[in-house]
């Protein structure tokens, strides 16, 4: 059906030279085809751009109605307009169906549901009986946005419903299927209007490009994401799965391990292919990737495990920064088996207004670059401390090929790293979206670093790395489905005057990057180290309570490794080898202890309340002094010393008398003055035990 189509273009289109008679291109739809909201939409609506665009081989016309519904026992049914009957007498040869969004409305969808796709027939019936060789492109709805007044009281649910339904259609009529959602979702910034609904000018010219790019099937040629290349390390047994984009209807063909493969490009331009999961491989090999004409050749390919780096400036601090980092640079090239991907932002996030370029950038979500390099110094002291240290830390003691993949961003908040989905999916977190400037969702700092960034934009929909979603949609959403295996995270330090939030957010955020992967691989993360900020104890016994929520998960301490005045403390290589004992304790099975003591449980006798600790094999302190950190938490709101002894493996605490108190705690300071480790020097975390029932 798809191949008879794009025949069919090819013939009017060859027709055209000889006849000179456009083809004729009916937009149908309701205010975003119209162009409600525009200046002269009669030039800056979508078909207006659109016939600039296809030129003067067709003809476009607009046949909007502002308000129009698809049912047609809706408040407002395009089927009883006049721009119908004008598009059934203008004898298109191509119709563009844009409906759906007005059928949101409380007054339609939750009425007559069951006769939507009924509808959509009748249009198509219609439009097709009036000119049985008409061709039909049923569109996906633009998005709608949290800013929509009724977005949370079900409009979202009625969207995403009627969103299946269009599908249901294109399939049963065989239609060519234009998803406005999936290209759109990720622009706020091209739906300004009151109710986050109607595109601007940018918007519609946007809306244009994608209908253009559809009905020619020119979608600029073969593309890969940024993800592969030469130098690159693919995952060892798990399906390589391998994606991009190219002209509609052509061919990819893709040699791989001496197999291969083709497929046909999709109507969309999108095309993916998966080979059988490779087995470990220190041999380089080649990835071919042929489109016609146009050939990807990536060579010096090799096969091991792939780590995604993430996190914010701690995790972007780079090696040449780092204490001992030049030492450990200088050692690069002996271990060739380990690849470097580093993104690399395009403006910083500091204290400076960000310029035309860098917030045009910003808005079309072309904010981070990089390609996989080779190791040698260069390279390894423009990478991450912790995420260079933690590849050959694995690579070293699995001799294997190891690639990493670092994409960090300064004060990112842990908003920003989550898909817009499922935060509008959410209730606890759909309020974060719009206007994101103006919440308590984000720290106040966050905000106004953004709101300096962004201050000569004059758009309050100007997008930035802060905002929730957008580093996720500009940064990792490209590497997915990229097989991993694994995630190591530095975050926190701007969500940690919200523990709260953030005891909601970390597993919600876990749990959706492995359900975008369809993987359910493990996330290692750093607990904060010591600061003077005096959240951060709460902060850190957080983030500790997580590691028995969130499965798969390891913590890195770093209380003992902190700077009491500066949030960027230079220890990093101690860092990333923490976080690789985790990884070699639960990756590949070695019988290392993973991390210093972690809390387990409690038992009291007369005159000692007992803790007991995993990972408590030689627990000792760290200045062979006596347990430094225990304190009572009283109610009347004291904190007073509490003596401690190591026996056994465990902590004995003397059971205070005359007072009454609600809690004990550990390193409970801000700069934690916790002495406590094991046998091999790893330090225990931050803690806190209710008392309230000895």
């Amino acid at each position: 059906m798809h191949k008879v189509f794009y025949l069919f273009v090819l013939l009017l289109c060859t027709s055209n030279v000889w006849s000179k008679t456009p083809i004729r291109v009916a937009a149908i739809g309701d205010s975003v085809t119209e162009g409600l909201g525009l200046q002269n939409p009669d030039s800056t609506a979508y078909p207006a751009v659109l016939q600039r665009l296809l030129g003067d081989a067709y003809a476009v016309k607009n046949f909007g109605h502002s308000g129009a519904t698809l049912l047609r026992r809706g408040h407002n049914p395009y089927a009883a307009t006049k721009q119908l009957q004008d598009a059934l007498a203008f004898q298109a040869d191509i119709a563009v169906i844009h409906l759906g969004l007005n059928d949101t409305d409380p007054r339609n969808f939750p009425h007559y549901r069951d006769q939507f796709i009924a509808d959509y027939l009748w249009l198509i019936d219609t439009l097709q009986a009036n000119n049985p060789d008409l061709k039909i492109f049923i569109c996906k709805m633009s998005p709608i946005f949290t800013g929509h007044p009724r977005f949370t009281s079900s409009t979202f649910d009625w969207y995403h419903l009627i969103q299946e339904k269009i599908t249901q259609v294109a399939e049963a009529t065989q239609s060519p299927l234009i998803d406005f959602y999936s290209e759109l979702h990720a622009r706020p910034d091209l739906f300004t209007d009151k109710s986050t609904l109607h595109p601007n000018r940018q918007g519609a010219a946007q809306i244009a490009k994608i209908v253009q790019q559809h009905i020619t099937g020119n979608f600029g040629g073969l593309q890969l994401p940024p993800v592969f290349g030469k130098y690159m390390v693919v995952q060892r047994d798990k399906p390589f799965q391998i994606w991009g984009r190219a002209n509609a209807r052509t061919t990819v063909e893709v040699e791989w391990n001496h197999k291969s493969q083709h497929v046909v490009v999709g109507t969309d331009g999108r095309w993916e292919l998966t080979f059988p999961a490779p087995t470990l491989n220190r041999k380089p090999q080649t990835l071919r990737i042929k489109n016609g004409e146009n050939e990807l050749v990536y060579d010096q390919v090799l096969v091991g495990d792939v780590w995604l780096a993430a996190g914010q400036s701690n995790m972007e601090f780079r090696l040449r920064q780092a204490l001992g980092g030049d030492s450990l640079a200088t050692r690069a090239q002996q271990h060739t088996a380990i690849r470097l991907l580093q993104f690399d932002s395009y403006a910083q996030t500091n204290d400076a207004s960000w310029d035309t370029t860098t917030l045009q950038k910003a808005n079309e979500l072309d904010f981070f670059h990089g390609e996989w390099t080779l190791n040698n110094k260069e390279n390894a002291l423009h990478f991450s401390a912790v995420a260079y240290t933690f590849a050959q830390e694995i690579a070293l003691s699995q001799d294997i090929p190891v690639g990493i993949i670092n994409l960090s961003v300064g004060g990112s908040p842990q908003l920003a790293w989550l898909p817009r989905l499922s935060l509008e999916s959410d209730t606890r977190f759909v309020g974060s979206l719009h206007p994101w400037r103006t919440t308590d969702y984000l720290m106040r700092w966050c905000r106004e670093r953004a709101s300096k960034n962004v201050s000569l934009s004059p758009s309050t929909f100007q997008q930035h790395p802060y905002a929730p979603s957008y580093i996720f949609e500009a940064g990792i959403a490209p590497l997915v489905p990229f097989a991993l295996r694994g995630v190591i995270w530095y975050q926190g330090e701007s969500d940690a005057e919200n523990a709260e939030l953030y005891s909601k957010l970390f597993p919600y955020f876990v749990q959706q990057w492995r359900h975008q992967w369809r993987d359910e691989f493990s996330f290692y993360y750093v607990q904060l180290s010591s600061m003077e900020r005096p959240s951060w104890p709460y902060f850190r016994d957080q983030q500790r309570k997580l590691l028995t929520k969130i499965p798969k998960t390891g913590m890195a301490v770093t209380s003992d490794i902190g700077d009491p005045k500066d949030v960027h403390p230079t220890e990093k290589i101690t860092v990333g080898k923490r976080l690789a004992q985790w990884a070699i304790h639960h990756e590949y099975g070695l019988n290392n202890i993973p991390s210093g003591p972690l809390l387990k449980d409690f038992s009291v006798d007369k005159d000692h309340i007992i803790i007991h600790f995993d990972y408590a094999d030689g627990i000792a302190t760290a200045d062979g002094q006596a347990p430094k950190g225990f304190a009572f938490q009283t109610r009347d709101g004291r904190s007073i010393h509490a003596n401690a002894t190591i026996r056994d493996e465990k902590v004995y605490i003397k059971r205070p008398t005359n007072v009454s108190v609600t809690a004990l705690v550990y390193g409970w300071k801000p700069v934690s003055d916790g002495n406590l480790i094991n046998r091999v020097e790893l330090p225990a975390s931050t803690f806190r035990i209710e008392l309230n029932n000895i």
